[in-house]
């Protein structure tokens, strides 16, 4: 990036927050702190009134660009997380960001909105067949939630117990994983914090009664302490691949914490590091004789053990029911 195009983006920048840390803009640049400080200065210079608090930020005193244009790499950006908000938010979501990409469509040059709608025909996001959602417009009542500190009513219905309970909660953020958004919020039954699956929810009101969002964990705190209640220290894993299947083994290494290989010819040895012993000896067993464990030992006696429980198994005879 430019620095005239750099100018441009931080000024935009500055508009989008109350105030911006100089730091936060060095990260997002990839410039020094002391670069950030030119820069500032040259817009001031420029004659855009820019504030600025020690130890806070920079801020704008009654300042506004003229509405932006978007770059056709921008509007394809766009138009590619419209994909996947269109399979992996509810209908909330959805609506809102259909109208938004209309709007951004409509002050595209021609040639622009043309690549955009033969981009629209060539991209496509598959979502797995999971359960649907009990409502299909809870996203966007929880973002409000969130963002005002709004305390929650919930009716969940839990599937481990198969059974409903109502909740007052103060949700602390959203959180999308294992193929489902969750709600990560404070409850006030529990006196605890609990993780609730969106698509659990039977029904969700806004109380309108705020609580203290600085009393509560903020969303990265809540993750980093679930992080360490089950971190577990992790065992350095050598094994060696024959060469003709280590082309299979695509990103499922890096799941397994891939340290680094060397090249032994017919063979490559892998390094791995992971603390969990179990689920890798069940994914080494599926490459049979084509791979072979050097070290730890652990990780050698339960490949053996497991190779003994699949040979126990089928030396069973099965009985088939046949009506």
């Amino acid at each position: 990036m430019n620095r005239l195009d750099r100018l441009t983006a931080i000024l935009i920048h500055l508009q989008t927050k109350r105030v911006v840390r100089a730091q936060e803009l060095a990260d997002r640049f990839s410039i020094s702190l002391r670069t950030v400080y030119r820069d500032v200065r040259s817009l001031e210079e420029a004659g855009v009134p820019i504030g600025a608090e020690a130890g806070v930020g920079y801020f704008l005193t009654d300042y506004h660009l003229p509405p932006v244009s978007f770059t056709n790499a921008e509007a394809s950006a766009l138009l590619l997380a419209g994909k996947l908000i269109e399979k992996w938010a509810d209908k909330s979501i959805r609506t809102e960001f259909e109208s938004a990409l209309y709007k951004i469509k409509s002050v595209l040059k021609q040639p622009d909105q043309e690549h955009l709608n033969e981009l629209d025909e060539l991209m496509h996001v598959s979502r797995p067949e999971i359960r649907q959602p009990y409502s299909d417009t809870l996203l966007t009542t929880i973002q409000r939630a969130i963002a005002q500190q709004y305390i929650l009513d919930i009716i969940y219905h839990s599937s481990y117990n198969d059974a409903e309970s109502r909740r007052e909660v103060e949700p602390v953020g959203l959180y999308h994983y294992s193929m489902a958004w969750h709600l990560i919020a404070y409850c006030r039954i529990r006196q605890d914090y609990r993780d609730f699956r969106v698509d659990r929810i039977r029904e969700l009101s806004d109380t309108g009664q705020q609580f203290a969002r600085h009393e509560r964990l903020s969303l990265q705190q809540y993750l980093n302490q679930i992080k360490a209640r089950f971190d577990r220290p992790s065992a350095v894993v050598t094994v060696v691949f024959e060469k003709a299947i280590v082309r299979h083994l695509h990103e499922q290494k890096y799941i397994w914490g891939f340290l680094g290989e060397e090249d032994l010819g017919d063979r490559v040895r892998i390094q791995l590091s992971t603390p969990y012993i179990d689920g890798l000896a069940r994914w080494l067993l599926s490459y049979g004789k084509f791979v072979t464990v050097e070290e730890p030992e652990l990780l050698v006696e339960k490949m053996r053990a497991l190779v003994n429980e699949v040979r126990h198994h089928y030396r069973q005879p099965t009985l088939i029911d046949v009506d």
